[in-house]
This record gives structure tokens, sequence and C-alpha cells, in this order.
């Protein structure tokens, strides 16, 4: 079946809020309706005859009976009718206990559109109409559309949920009813094959067993849900076509369903495949630009990221935990420094299940992204040509989008403004300005304080970008996807590295080069399997200063952000954010979890197996990273394990365990405050006494980082991070 091209057009019926809880309580799916069962149908030129002919009260004595499915051509019939432009069934079937079924899902496989009633209330429709409105017999399809069955394909699935049927479905006999629509008068074939299977909450056997073909359907979701309309139209690479999306996020701890309103975004978008490698891969990965009805760039909030138009969709497929690129930028995020925002999400692509996928922030100039100033074509004098620019280190893209560096290995590639929205005097001054900054990296006086790279570079910048680049290992780590920026002269005039960018093959996941080795420096040539990368990284490696600043930093993130007991919970946090996600997700691409997908290092036979790999992987980079370290920490300023406040007030342990301890000389009295990383207190300290000493106990706390804020007399007079 080609995802791209089918359109199903749906509006489904359903009511929230069954609950987590409610879901978990599903023990399994059975059947009450086949496709084969002997359906009432009505295939006349005409309207039936009776306005109640859905309702489970009515007698259909006069319509003739036929095993389903029921249409003409294509194979797929049972029963085989004339041709019609519109044609109506129905079925009865019998619940024995409403109180054992938490959910319910039905399956429609059809040509070319349809309307489903449960005891004559619509439920469902495809294709056609407005929901609420029964269409006439006349009333034809929105779109064409083709059965799949018969050639293969699996029907798709419309699910229903508790609330709505609480309100519909009845202990004894229920009807179901059908109208099937095709495109036009002259339309070649019909078809319409459907099942109803319920979801227990018990573990005996009511009605049939599902279907061979049949998966656990999507009931609602705890992460945001993303649905994408392609109106038939094929997305593909660098043109961006014109789709509708809408966007249903009811916040943390709610669930979303499919036929929620669109609360964070329903409007149109431009999308169009991105990717490299990964385009290869069955699971695309897209890029996305928010618009309005009329097709211009709308910015906008996007589950809680700033506003702006400018977006892409990760679908994580070679990396099986899903989380890499949402790990890294996590940590990325801890630095101080702009590092694209991600969310995770579920997407449906034209109705049709896409998995697991990180909403992610596009690199780009913006007050919320990369803060630098604006440069317009017409910038071309003066301070205003100076920036600011966004650029990268990337594959060659060829003269009119970026230039090869004179002084070894290296393609830079304009990238905000785009190659086509500068004038050419900004890529010449552009291109001048690095080659100069590389041609002075290739002489004796690189490290010059005064003319050397810390009067070229943001040097805290690039430590950190290379921190993150080592931390992972990353084998397109400084020579694909190495974003660096240079500011307007007025405002320092200096190149920036990053924003970090695309970590889906860190982490030893890459079966070449050594990648899935953890120890090794990533800025060694050797270990990029031959293909260098520009030699200014080796230069600032080469230089005693950088080595010991490189080695300061990593001291004092190494007690907190990249505590590896920090980084482990936070993934056991997103692992269990995405428990009935990712089930999901490996049931649409069930040939990943134990097979290889190109390039795999390690092949977990489970999904847990691929989080356990990441997490020592983790755990031994770190520790190597430790006993390797470049550098000397000798002239280092780092935390102590007992961190002065202020001349009167200490905390220790930091990291802390069993407890936490507050000393105090002070005569006023002391109120402290414990945060968690989410901002929220978890402790209040109250030394109105004005005690000495104050000892916590803290084993009920999880592993991570905590903040502390001391008040004296109501006044803030300190504030501090630990780590357990």
């Amino acid at each position: 079946m080609n995802y791209f091209k089918s359109l199903l057009i749906a509006s489904l019926c359903l009511a929230p809020f069954l609950t987590i809880g409610q879901l978990a309580n599903i023990d399994h799916w059975e059947t009450v309706v086949f496709e084969t069962d002997t359906w009432s149908y009505y295939a006349n030129s005409s309207i039936p005859p009776n306005p109640n002919w859905n309702q489970p009260t009515y007698t259909p004595s006069t319509w003739p009976t036929g095993q389903g499915g029921i249409g003409y051509v294509d194979g797929d019939d049972n029963t085989v009718i004339a041709p019609t432009l519109a044609m109506y069934m129905r079925l009865d079937f019998n619940i024995i206990d409403t109180a054992k079924i938490l959910a319910a899902v039905l399956h429609a496989d059809y040509d070319d559109a349809f309307v489903a009633y449960l005891n004559g209330q619509e439920i469902t429709r495809a294709n056609i109409g407005t929901v609420g409105v029964m269409p006439s017999h006349t009333d034809v399809a929105d779109t064409f559309r083709e059965a799949v069955m018969y050639q293969g394909g699996n029907p798709s699935a419309f699910t229903l949920n508790k609330s709505k049927l609480n309100q519909y479905l009845k202990e004894g006999n229920n009807t179901l009813a059908i109208q099937v629509h095709n495109y036009n008068a002259t339309s070649s074939d019909m078809s319409a094959r459907f099942f109803l299977s319920v979801g227990l909450n018990d573990t005996g056997t009511s009605y049939n067993p599902v279907p061979s073909w049949f998966i656990t359907p999507f009931v609602a979701s705890n992460l945001p849900l993303i649905k994408i309309n392609t109106n038939g139209q094929v997305i593909i690479e660098e043109i961006k076509i014109t789709a509708d999306m809408q966007v249903i996020h009811n916040g943390v701890g709610n669930l979303n369903y499919l036929d929620d309103i669109p609360n964070n975004y329903d409007n149109k978008i431009g999308i169009e495949l991105r990717g490299a490698s990964s385009l290869m891969f069955d699971k695309k990965g897209f890029g996305l630009e928010t618009r309005d009805s009329l097709g211009d760039n709308n910015n906008v909030e996007l589950l809680g990221m700033p506003s702006e138009n400018d977006w892409s969709l990760h679908g994580p497929y070679t990396d099986k935990t899903l989380l890499r690129n949402v790990v890294t930028y996590h940590i990325g995020g801890q630095l101080g420094r702009y590092n694209p925002r991600v969310r995770l999400c579920e997407v449906f692509l034209n109705d049709e299940y896409w998995g697991v996928y990180v909403l992610q922030e596009k690199i780009k100039r913006d007050k919320n992204r990369v803060d630098i100033s604006k440069v317009s074509p017409a910038d071309t004098l003066g301070d205003e040509l100076t920036g600011g620019y966004i650029f990268k280190i990337d594959r060659d893209m060829g003269v009119d989008n970026g230039w090869l560096s004179p002084y070894g290995y290296g393609y830079y590639a304009y990238h905000h403004p785009s190659a086509d929205g500068l004038h050419q005097k900004q890529k010449d001054y552009l291109k001048g300005h690095f080659n100069s900054f590389e041609a002075m990296m290739n002489t004796s006086a690189f490290n010059d304080t005064a003319t050397g790279y810390p009067a070229w570079l943001d040097v805290p910048s690039f430590i950190d970008y290379m921190l993150i680049q080592e931390i992972t290992r990353n084998i397109d780590a400084y020579r694909l996807s190495a974003f660096m920026y240079k500011e307007k002269d007025s405002n320092g005039g200096k190149i920036h590295a990053g924003p970090i960018w695309d970590f889906n093959l860190g982490y030893g996941n890459e079966d070449f080069c050594d990648a899935g080795d953890y120890d090794g420096w990533a800025f060694d040539l050797r270990y990029v399997c031959g293909a260098p990368f520009p030699v200014f990284w080796s230069k600032l490696v080469s230089d005693a200063n950088f080595r010991n600043d490189f080695n300061c930093r990593w001291q004092e993130l190494r007690s907190n952000v990249l505590h590896t007991d920090t980084i482990h919970h936070y993934i056991d946090s997103m692992v269990l954010l995405t428990t009935d996600a990712r089930i999901r997700n490996f049931d649409k691409w069930d040939n990943v979890i134990g097979q290889y997908v190109w390039p795999n290092y390690y092949i977990g036979a489970t999904y847990q197996d691929e989080v356990n790999f990441l997490k020592n992987w983790i755990s031994n980079r770190l520790s190597w990273m430790d006993n390797n370290m470049i550098g000397t920490s000798a002239n280092c300023i780092t935390p102590t394990t007992e961190q002065a406040l202020d001349e009167n007030i200490k905390v220790y342990p930091n990291p802390f365990n069993q407890y936490l301890s507050f000393e105090t000389e002070s005569v006023e009295p002391i109120i402290i405050r414990l945060y968690d990383n989410l901002g929220r207190i978890v402790q209040v300290i109250d030394l109105n006494n004005a005690a000495s000493f104050y000892q916590m106990e803290t084993a009920h706390l999880v592993k991570g980082i905590y903040f502390y804020a001391v008040y004296e007399n109501n006044e803030l007079i300190a504030t501090g991070k630990v780590l357990k």
C-alpha cells in the first residue's frame, strides 16, 4: 500500500476521556462482527424508503441478505451487486456484558467512502460529507479511494472509546449499519468489508478471535498527536507541498484522542522529505513550514516551543531506543546555550499511523533560537555586512551554496540566510572572513591571545560543542551537520560553534570506523575512517590552554549535567513516557527490533536490550573520558564536596545520597527551599530558631539534579545546585 497516496478524510466520532489506567486494563481484543457474516443490504437506485433504516427497531424484511464483503469487481466480494452510486447494509449482533468492554475498533476496507452507525448513532465516517449529516443517495465520495485487502493490505482502523460505547452500545441486541458511496456514478468498482472488535478487561472468551492481521489499535496517547493530510499529494524532497496539519495536546498527564478538537494547531503546512542516508528507510523524516490559509509563513507555538514557522519531524528508525537525539538535545540544552528544543509525539499521515516522532526546531536565526542580528540582501556595507550568519560544515553542495576550504578538507554551506537569500557581497564576506580565520590557524601564532583563535572564536561555545560530539562519539562529528554562526562585528563579531544537530548514529550505533567502541577521541582523525575534517579542530585541541579549559569544563559538568546517574535517570524517564507509544511504533515498523538495520553495531532482541546497551555504552564512554581527559584540571575552579553559599551557609555533601546537610552561622531566621529539575518544591527547611545545623533525609528522592534557594528574613541571599 502506498501510504503517501492513500487518502482517508476521517472524522472519528469518539469522546474523551478514557484514563491511562483504564487503557492498561484492556486484557485482550475479540471480534464481534466479521465481514463474512450475513448482512442485510439495500442496493437499489434510491435511498431506503424508511428513514429509520439504520435503527435497531427497524426490521429489513424486504432487504436481500448475503455474505460480506458486498460490492462488485476487484474479486473481493462474497456478494456481488449491480453497479450503484450508494449501497446500504446492516447487521445485528449480541453483546453479553458492556462493563467488560473498554474500547472498540471498526476496521473498514472500502471503495470509496462510508458512514457507520451503531444503534442509529453515527460513530465514524471516511471520505464523505460532514459529521452528523447523513449523506443522501446521490452524494459522492470526496475523493477516489481504492480498497486494499484484495491487494494484500490491511483495512483502516477507526477506534471508539469507552465514553461513546457507554452511550451507544447496550447489552443484548445491537445494530451496526453502514452506507457506502462511490466516487461517481460511473465508478468501475465498489468494496464494503467491515469488522467490529472490542477490547475487554476480562481474561475469558466472550466472542471470537480477532483476524490474523489484527494489530492492537490506537485508542489514545499520553504523547501529543500530529495528524497530517496531504490531500492525495506525494511528499517529495526539496520542494514543499501544501498539506493540512492538526496537533492535539491536552496537557501533561492527559490522554490525547484522534477525534479531539485540534487545540495546538489546525492549519496549512508546507511539507517535504528531509534527511540524507535516512531517506532509504521506510519511516521517513519531514521538514515542515507552518502556513496560514493563504499559504504565507505562520509563526506559531507548537507544543510549548516558542513561536516560529520552521520545524522538522525526525522519525527514529535505525535508533531503536527512539531517544538518541532527544537525550543529546536535552543535555545540550542544560549547558546554557541554545540547542533545538524537541517534543516526542505520535504521527498520523493521511490517517495511517506512522509511529513515534520527534518534533524539533530547525536551526535558524530567531530571538528564541540562534539570537543574532538579522541580515537582509541589502546589507552589503559596513557593520551591517558583518553578521549575523549561520553556516555549517557539510557535504559538498556546489559553488552556489557554499565554498571549499583552501586549507584542507571542508565544505562550508550557507545555511541562514540560505544561499538564495544572500547578496553575492555577503557570500564573499563570509567566505573571506572564514578563509582568513583558517589561514591564521595555519600559522605558528594561531594561539596568540591577541590575534589567534581567542580573538576569532567564542571559545567556550567550541568547548561545549566538542564535548557533546565526544560524549556521543558521533561518527559525523566535526565534518557533517557541524553548525557555526558569526555575530555582527558591533556585537563582538566572533564565530560560535553550534547549535548541535543529528545524533541518530551516535552512542555506538554504527558498525564501521570503530564507531561502536566507547574509547578513542572523535577529534582524532583516524577515527573518521580516513575522511578528514577541517584542520582547525585539531589545531584547537593541540593548544595547551584549550585543552586545560576543555578539562575544566568537563570537571564542572561531570558533577551534575554529565553525571552518569543524571543521564541514566533522564533516559529512564523517557522510556517510561513512551511505554505504550513505542509498542505501537514497533507494531507499525515490525522489521526493526531484533533485526539489523543499517548501520547498527548492536542488535538487541528486545527494546529493553537496546536501552540497556545505550545506558551501558554511555557509562563506559564517560568513564573512558574521565580516565583519558586531555589537559589538566590543576587550575580549575570547581565545586567541592562542601559547597559554600556565602560566609554563613554551607551545604554538603554534593553529590548527596541519604542525607543533605545545611550548616549556618546566621542568627536570623533561615528558610531553604529544595526544588526538582521541573521547578517543583520537594521540601522546605525552616530554621526559624536560627539553628546552626539541619540534616534532611533524602533517601526518598529520585536521582537527578536539585536546586535550592536560601532566604534570610524572607530575602533571597543564595541559590545553588546539588546532585543525587
